[in-house]
């Protein structure tokens, strides 16, 4: 079942989603070689509970950690380690933030120090497929829509693997609900959006086939050929005329920049 919100519900969802925001900046400053995921999964988890919030993630169906973090051919729910990072790496950072009964859910795709170009184009374009299916998620238009528009522009634009074993979802009191959003589909497709319906939107891109297989701890998700995977995601609510987006990447893109800087200078 589809739970449309009311306006209030909606600010709720939005300074969760914020909270999400500025804690993945907090973990991106941090994101060089020698650093471990571990300690980054710590930074998140003590930003989140200073700024009144509690991890999303965190024992969610067990889920031990409070954050995902997924290094190169790791697609999803990565579990936070003490293996140092290092140049070159690409490391994906989930985080969910519960805050005043309402989820706030989102991710962002990082290259360490020298990646190259070939990954890089990955990333951009991944990135770029997230903004392609939010500008579908408008009042009338169907979750097939969206998923048309991130597959077209990863898989049949730029020939990278979408996975289909993974897919975003409504959000709200709860962390998932109705619908379901694959990145994958076909337009006109799969439930009609209206306004008021808060999704995440998510793509999840492999550099190369889009098979996957399941690490033996029975989370973290792997590329099956093991090449580099890349995430992205935001929480928006379906309006009339535009998506809002409830999530931010602002702060985010300042932190990546200005540690790139420091990577590149050091």
């Amino acid at each position: 079942m589809i739970y449309y919100k009311t306006e209030a519900e909606i600010e709720l969802i939005r300074q969760s989603a914020l909270i999400v925001g500025k804690a993945i900046a907090e973990v991106a400053k941090q994101i060089k070689p020698g650093a471990t995921t571990a300690h980054l999964d710590k930074l998140a988890d003590e930003f989140i509970h200073d700024n009144g919030g509690v991890p999303s993630f965190k024992n969610f169906k067990g889920y031990p950690f409070a954050s995902c973090i997924s290094v190169n051919d790791a697609v999803v729910h990565g579990f936070p380690n003490k293996v140092e990072l290092k140049d070159g790496d690409v490391i994906s950072v989930d985080i969910g933030v519960y805050k005043n009964s309402y989820h706030g859910d989102s991710a962002y795709t990082f290259a360490i120090g020298n990646v190259s170009p070939e990954v890089l184009k990955m990333l951009r374009v991944t990135k770029e497929s997230l903004y392609k299916g939010i500008e579908k998620a408008v009042s009338g238009n169907r979750i097939g829509d969206v998923a048309f528009a991130i597959q077209d522009h990863c898989e049949k634009q730029n020939r990278y693997g979408v996975v289909r074993e993974l897919v975003g979802h409504g959000l709200g009191k709860s962390l998932h609900e109705d619908p379901q959003v694959p990145n994958f589909g076909k337009r006109g497709s799969g439930p009609k959006m209206q306004d008021g319906m808060v999704i995440a939107i998510e793509p999840m891109v492999n550099l190369g086939v889009k098979e996957v297989w399941y690490d033996d701890d029975g989370w973290t998700v792997r590329t099956k050929d093991g090449k580099v995977s890349a995430h992205f995601e935001h929480d928006i609510c379906v309006r009339k005329q535009k998506a809002d987006i409830l999530s931010s990447f602002d702060e985010i893109e300042i932190a990546e920049k200005a540690n790139a800087e420091l990577v590149t200078a050091s």
